[in-house]
């Protein structure tokens, strides 16, 4: 494709992610040509008559190659936006998602100001927890994941987004291995059954780390696992914000309640399902 226009390269990648059944293959081509010629999409849309040199044009061929095989975008890349904050993203980690912005106003909302604290269970990328310590700037945390790899993604985007001095990363299984407690545990356990994994988009289910995301055949499992360590960490006043998935808010607020936590407040996502919800302890 070199020596081709902007808009020859755009309408081909276009057409090749179509025939592959990406969603919205436009648009995936417009941000594909954009990491080709590492530049923004005015750039693309407003020099539509530019030849791409034989360097860009090999980097679209390669990124529009994995996009074709359905590698997700935000691997391609690298990197992923939530809460306004560039992420690294590795197959190590889950791609954060829009969904989850909604624990993290929830907790924001709740924690106030004076949290202290703050405790991130499975922090994967380190979304939850950094998107908080952003914008609380007096407190600390701490992020747990069983995954080396993720903990090192995590790790990457503490210090490119200079908190690394207040985020302490560790290696764990779930809570087992902390103690002292927390004004604010956030957290986004897997919660897709094994039995819908299959059916889940190639992005997914070819893609991101099955570990993180699969429950088991109990939709409920990880929060069983979850419950105790909530009830133990949690401070007297602090909240416990935990990600949900469609349908299952009542279920879990049931199971939680059985460790003495008590439903606080819940938050629903941009699509209107209730995908956070906020505990306490009674």
């Amino acid at each position: 494709m070199s020596g081709a226009t902007i808009a020859r390269a755009l309408a081909e990648t276009a057409r090749a992610l179509a025939a592959a059944g990406v969603p919205e293959p436009r648009r995936e081509a417009q941000v594909l040509l954009g990491h080709a010629l590492r530049a923004g999409r005015e750039a693309i849309l407003g020099h539509p008559e530019r030849p791409l040199d034989a360097a860009a044009a090999a980097r679209l061929a390669a990124a529009a190659e994995r996009r074709r095989r359905r590698e997700p975008t935000a691997y391609i890349l690298g990197v992923r936006e939530f809460w306004s904050l560039e992420f690294v993203v590795s197959p190590a980690t889950l791609i954060p998602r829009p969904d989850s912005e909604t624990v993290v106003a929830l907790a924001l909302d709740l924690a106030g100001d004076g949290v202290a604290r703050v405790l991130d269970l499975g922090t994967g990328s380190g979304c939850l927890l950094l998107a908080v310590l952003a914008e609380r700037p007096r407190a600390v945390g701490v992020g747990v994941d069983a995954s080396p790899a993720a903990l090192a993604v995590a790790a990457e985007n503490a210090r490119r987004l200079g908190l690394a001095a207040r985020a302490r990363l560790v290696a764990g299984d779930w809570g087992a291995a902390l103690s002292g407690a927390f004004d604010l545990i956030l957290c986004n356990p897997p919660y897709v059954p094994r039995a819908e994994w299959p059916a889940l988009a190639p992005e997914v289910a070819a893609h991101e780390p099955e570990p993180a995301l699969v429950c088991g055949d109990d939709p409920l499992a990880a929060y069983r696992r979850l419950g105790p360590d909530l009830a133990r960490l949690l401070t007297p006043t602090g909240v416990a914000v935990v990600e949900v998935a469609m349908g299952r808010a009542d279920a879990v607020a049931r199971l939680l309640a059985g460790h003495g936590l008590a439903a606080v407040a819940r938050r629903r996502d941009l699509a209107g399902i209730e995908r956070a919800l906020a505990v306490g302890r009674r």
